[in-house]
């Protein structure tokens, strides 16, 4: 059988083909088109359903396809509650319904950062892990758990919300409406401002070159990681972390900062067993995990592909 998945990103719209003829899926397809979000939901849903049309005839018909968003969205509607980085009038916006139409084939829709976690978990570097968490590191840091080759959203559909976490009490509001996030002191904007860079590509450049105040702005910043993923190594064990996204394109500069700092603050869990790793999939992971996400939507139980509820957005908007 075969399924495409669209991650819907604020610059790019990626897709994948998955095949799950043998043992493993395979990923047969891969395509892109720009996002153009100004344009208005509408001109999206087209974009989306036109990069699914271009799969069709590349790879031949699709049983079903998953939809990465970057928000919240109503699991029983498919419509969008909220999406982060995407102008336009988002919420209420019917998306499920409409690519399913477009495409004539049954739709699933999953959290952009719990397809990540799907895609990695299943068939990149996080393959074979008993339990694992995944985090990405770009404009915002998502993450997601999977425990036992299943993706884990506990109670609310909202487990795995590791930029979420508080690490430094009182600190800088979040966008989710919580003070000191994960997210409010390590995503790349903030490292870049704290720098005097203005991207986090000048900052990673400056640290190679040993300019002081981005080292310290980079150490800063991985000191909370380490707090919250310290925390998560205690309550969950993972075999494995893995860590994607644009600022974990910065290699060992990066790597080898955080498994020394996440390594001091761990008393119950052996440091030399604790296997942080960087991504396999590249930029495809959140389309290649939309995909899995509709593979696993006809067998999964009604909790599996919950991405966000909506008393999520009303708490966050209260």
């Amino acid at each position: 059988m075969r399924y495409l998945g669209l991650d819907l990103g604020g610059t790019n719209i990626k897709g994948a083909v998955v095949e799950t003829t043998g043992d493993v899926p395979s990923v047969v397809w891969t395509g892109s088109e720009p996002t153009l979000a100004e344009r208005g939901p509408d001109n999206v849903a087209e974009t989306m359903i036109q990069l699914g049309a271009d799969a069709v005839s590349a790879t031949g018909p699709i049983d079903g396809v998953g939809i990465g968003v970057p928000g919240l969205f109503d699991f029983a509607t498919g419509a969008v509650i909220f999406l982060t980085n995407l102008p336009g009038p988002w919420e209420g916006y019917p998306l499920r319904s409409a690519i399913a139409g477009g495409l004539g084939v049954p739709a699933t829709m999953i959290n952009d950062a719990r397809a990540f976690t799907l895609a990695e978990g299943t068939v990149g570097a996080g393959r074979h892990s008993r339990t694992l968490i995944c985090m990405t590191l770009g404009t915002g840091v998502g993450g997601g758990i999977m425990i036992d080759g299943r993706l884990h959203f506990g109670a609310f559909g909202t487990a795995g919300e590791i930029g979420h976490m508080t690490v430094q009490p009182g600190g800088p509001v979040c966008g989710c409406g919580n003070s000191g996030c994960l997210e409010a002191v390590t995503r790349a904007p903030v490292i870049a401002e704290a720098a005097g860079k203005e991207t986090i590509e000048d900052v990673l450049d400056a640290v190679a070159k040993g300019d002081q105040r981005s080292i310290g702005a980079l150490d800063t910043a991985i000191d909370h990681m380490a707090v919250g993923l310290a925390g998560l190594l205690t309550v969950f064990g993972p075999d494995r972390i893995v860590i994607g996204g644009g600022v974990a394109a910065a290699g060992d500069v990066l790597f080898d900062r955080i498994r020394a700092a996440v390594r001091s603050k761990v008393t119950l869990v052996p440091p030399e067993k604790v296997e942080i790793v960087p991504a396999e999939l590249g930029p495809e992971a959140g389309a290649i995990g939309s995909a899995l996400a509709a593979v696993a939507a006809p067998s999964a139980d009604e909790q599996f592909m919950i991405g966000e509820i909506p008393s999520a957005a009303m708490r966050r908007d209260q």
